[in-house]
Order: structure tokens, then sequence, then C-alpha cells
């Protein structure tokens, strides 16, 4: 006679179903019409999208704010056609790295230049002949991202900003991963050679053909 306690040949639990994210589910609240899920949604984003936005334009760049408050309008305003098949953050990313990438554009069009870095802490560790490279590097990226092609300025941004793997990057832009790898490969020629032409640079960033 079986024993009705015993467990071992009955049949195996379904998997427990992943648990939504607080953002996942404010998302696809506020992808409803929830203008408070909206709200919490935003306040949740928006330091981290702040983040991104001085990381790419720099802390004193006149246009930082109005580049934060576009991208938290783009946000809101493409929350109706988020399908939740990837992280709300990393969709709000997306569109803060693009938002900050032709904001910068745009100012070099104008040709206005701005003072800051893409981090706004110095590694207190380091030397400050450390310190004044680190910065200098960030500057020619800055520069970078503003002169390349958009989609490679923006590619180069989630991978240097982001830290974002070419599979996460690929995700995001909804584009194979060999195109990501692609315009990687043609933004860094391209800082090569903005590199290789400034021989003061050359010589700081420690690059040799």
């Amino acid at each position: 006679m079986t024993d009705p306690l015993d467990r071992s040949s009955a049949a195996p639990a379904a998997p427990a179903l992943p648990v939504e994210s607080e953002a996942m589910v404010l998302a696809r609240e506020a992808a409803a019409g929830n203008g408070l899920a909206t709200g919490r949604l935003l306040r949740m984003l928006t330091p981290r999208l702040g983040s991104i936005v001085r990381a790419i334009m720099g802390p004193a760049h006149p246009d930082r704010d109005d580049a934060l408050q576009v991208t938290l309008i783009g946000f809101v305003q493409a929350l109706p056609s988020f399908r939740g098949d990837c992280d709300p953050a990393g969709y709000a990313a997306t569109i803060a790295v693009r938002t900050a990438v032709a904001a910068r554009k745009r100012a070099r069009v104008r040709g206005s230049r701005e003072e800051g870095t893409l981090v706004e802490a110095a590694d207190p560790a380091a030397t400050p002949s450390q310190q004044a490279e680190a910065r200098r590097q960030q500057e020619i990226l800055r520069d970078l991202l503003a002169a390349i092609p958009a989609e490679q300025g923006e590619t180069l941004a989630m991978r240097v900003v982001l830290g974002w793997s070419l599979e996460e990057i690929a995700a995001h832009t909804r584009v194979p991963v060999n195109t990501v790898r692609s315009r990687l490969r043609l933004a860094k020629e391209a800082m090569r050679r903005r590199i290789e032409a400034d021989a003061a640079l050359l010589e700081a960033l420690e690059i040799r053909s």
C-alpha cells in the first residue's frame, strides 16, 4: 500500500513564476494609463537617468537639465508601446543616451564648448596627473560622441557609460549583435584617428600606432 505521505513518486511541482520587479509592474500599469504608477516610475528612474545624461553631456552643460526633461517626456510618451519584454530601466536608459548624444551633437553644431567630465568625482587614490589624464580622456570621448554618426555614438555610450554587453546593446536597440560590433569598431577607429591627429593627446594617453 502506498504511503499517502510519500512524495517521492509525485509529479514534480510546477516551476515558480518569476517575480516581476517593481519597475516592471509600474511600467505595465503606466502603459495602461495609470497616472499614479507613471509618477512613481519616474521618481524611481530619474536619478539614474540624470546620471546618464550628466555622464554624456558633462555636469556643467547648459542643456543638461533640458535633456533630462526631454528624456522623461520621451519615456512617458513611449510607455504605451512598452511591451514588457525588457527592463523598464534599460528602456529608459536607451532614451536617455539617445537624447543626450543628440543634445551634444546640436551643441557641437552651434560651436559651443562646455566644461565638465564624464564622471563627477575623481578617484581619490589617483595622483593629480592621473586625474588630469582621466579628465582628458573623458573630454575626448564626450567630444567624439558628438562628432560621429548618431548610431555609433549611442552604441559607444551604451558600452562605455552604461557598461552594457554587446548582447544587451543589441537587445535594447533591436539590431543584430554583429551590427553593434560594427558600430563599436567604427567608433573606436574614429577615436583613434582623433587621438593620433593630436600629438599632445597621443602622448598623454600613451597610445602608439
